[in-house]
């Protein structure tokens, strides 16, 4: 069984030239128009953060259920964690992008109403600049911290085993998720949500973070999906197919329940702000996005993988997550473009600035998975996880 994961030469000039194109993407969509370049930064930036965010939940679940047939895959998850300190170094970078992106910033520049004005008016006591650039260190400080310290347990069980640092891991895992929901549900509302600052959604953060989730998780399956067929994980049986399954066809439901619920406040809430956020993605070529998105994350998952035929095959499921890959996409794009540019485009700019994050991402998450055993081998359920029959 491989132990290691080996980052090759040539997988390295694969993500250097995926980062290549999204460099030349980006400076391109600058030297065009300013406002698509940073709301192109703004969304692949938070599309592989809530990745990163979604996996590191799902490591933090793991270790509070003390679930045992996961174990042997934990790396994967604090792999893909490592992107968050970057994640938030290009968040530093879209504070100079804040006038371009948020109305709220410079309301008197913009075509508001006098009681859209009142509105924002209303909410400038945690709509100012000053404020926002505070909450956004704490909300990184927060996620990289507790990220750390599990990986850094991780790492000393590696060494010493035994019971005391999967306890530690246990217990701040427990903090994590509680301190996640809070700081990523408000990081949702001020990174996405104040795109339109006239509107307000009470579900919004809930939807954000059950997606966050529901792609990270899917992505942790991709990968073992890939590395299996490499040669990792060659104890891999059935049963953890079917668990890795479960995973993505209930969270399938799980988003749809909240993108579903969130819809119909218009009308069991009466929140008049959500029909004119949504009469804008109903119509023209935004309608299109809107029911695609509803496809790629709830349709295709729930349809195919509901036959249990189906759910056992492994070019099925990864067909599957490469559907939700391209849904995620359109779930952000949705929330973030008709608030910024207002123009439905999809060309050059886009596509070469997420291949571009696409590689920087990838960079992180195998140069970091190849910095340490693949397999924790002292891990107190590793056994279970080897030997996983799902009984």
């Amino acid at each position: 069984m491989e132990k290691q994961f080996t980052f090759t030469k040539n997988l390295r000039f694969f993500t250097y030239g995926l980062m290549l194109i999204g460099i030349v993407a980006i400076g391109y969509a600058f030297a065009q128009d300013g406002l698509r370049a940073w709301s192109n930064l703004l969304l692949n930036n938070f599309y592989f953060l809530s990745l990163a965010i979604g996996a590191s939940f799902f490591l933090a679940l793991q270790y509070i259920t003390q679930s045992g047939w996961s174990s042997a895959f934990k790396r994967i998850p604090e792999s893909m964690s490592a992107y968050i300190p970057f994640a938030a170094i290009i968040m530093v970078i879209l504070i100079f992008g804040m006038k371009t992106l948020y109305s709220w910033v410079n309301p008197e520049l913009h075509n508001f109403d006098e009681h859209q004005l009142h509105l924002i008016h209303h909410k400038s006591g945690y709509l100012n600049e000053i404020f926002f650039i505070v909450r956004l260190v704490l909300y990184f400080t927060v996620w990289i911290i507790m990220t750390k310290i599990l990986r850094r347990y991780s790492l000393r069980e590696d060494k010493e085993g035994g019971l005391v640092y999967f306890e530690k891991s246990e217990f701040y895992s427990k903090i994590y998720i509680f301190t996640l929901a809070l700081t990523f549900s408000l990081a949702s509302f001020d990174w996405l949500m104040t795109l339109e600052p006239t509107w307000y959604s009470t579900i919004y953060s809930l939807k954000n973070f059950v997606a966050a989730f529901f792609h990270g998780s899917s992505i942790i399956v991709l990968i073992v999906l890939i590395m299996h067929g490499r040669g990792y994980f060659s104890f891999i049986n059935d049963a953890h197919w079917q668990d890795f399954t479960k995973y993505v066809f209930i969270l399938s439901i799980v988003w749809a329940y909240f993108w579903f619920s969130q819809y119909l406040l218009i009308w069991y809430a009466n929140i008049p702000e959500e029909t004119t956020y949504y009469v804008e993605r109903l119509t023209g070529p935004w309608k299109i996005n809107f029911y695609v998105n509803l496809v790629l994350n709830w349709i295709v998952p729930f349809m195919i993988l509901l036959p249990n035929y189906f759910a056992r095959k492994k070019f099925i499921l990864a067909f599957v997550i490469i559907c939700l890959i391209v849904g995620q996409y359109t779930d952000l794009y949705e929330q973030i473009i008709p608030g910024t540019t207002g123009i439905f485009q999809i060309g050059f700019i886009e596509i070469g600035s997420f291949l571009g994050f696409a590689g920087l991402f990838l960079y992180i998450f195998m140069r970091t998975l190849s910095s340490a055993s693949l397999i924790p081998e002292k891990h107190p359920l590793l056994n279970e996880s080897l030997n996983h029959s799902g009984h």
